[in-house]
């Protein structure tokens, strides 16, 4: 019986240690892909929708993703292992708002929408930033609500503090 338990005891053994010495311990057990992209006919919807709304002021990140700083901010910027608190409005394109916040709420960073795990680490505790979120950063194939599936998300958040 032993003879028996012995190999998988082994081999018990040499998977702990080998995923111990692959696990990043970056303090909440989460980082967000830095090559993170949306698909290409998301990102060609995106380039329409802010070419035909003549938002001249927008950046567009290497994710797809785009933004407009419109308040830097001067104090910490956001981790993904951050609570973030945020006020904030939530639009589709057609200008209808589908949620909004004027009073603080917490959240950590990593829980949240890939738009905004993207967008609010762009900006300091104080800043504001309207992101533009391609649907797969947003709620993609999925209808929330009045949110339709596949829809692009326009979001206006104040990032009031970073824990």
């Amino acid at each position: 019986m032993i003879k028996m338990l012995l190999p998988a005891c082994a081999a018990l053994i040499v998977f702990i240690i080998y995923s111990s010495c692959r696990v990043v311990d970056n303090g909440c057990g989460y980082e967000l892909d830095p090559a993170i992209k949306a698909p290409d006919s998301e990102i060609v919807r995106m380039d329409k929708y802010i070419s035909d709304s003549s938002i001249a002021n927008a950046t567009k990140h290497s994710s797809g993703l785009y933004y407009q700083i419109l308040n830097p901010g001067t104090g910490n910027y956001p981790t993904q292992c951050n609570l973030v608190g945020v006020t904030y409005t939530g639009k589709l394109i057609n200008g209808s708002v589908f949620d909004a916040s004027s009073t603080n709420i917490f959240y950590s960073l990593k829980d949240l929408i890939f738009g905004w795990r993207i967008g609010l680490p762009l900006i300091k505790s104080g800043g504001v930033i309207r992101l533009y979120v391609p649907p797969s950063f947003g709620y993609g194939q999925t209808p929330v609500g009045s949110i339709p599936k596949n829809s692009i998300l326009v979001f206006d958040v104040n990032l009031n503090e970073v824990k």
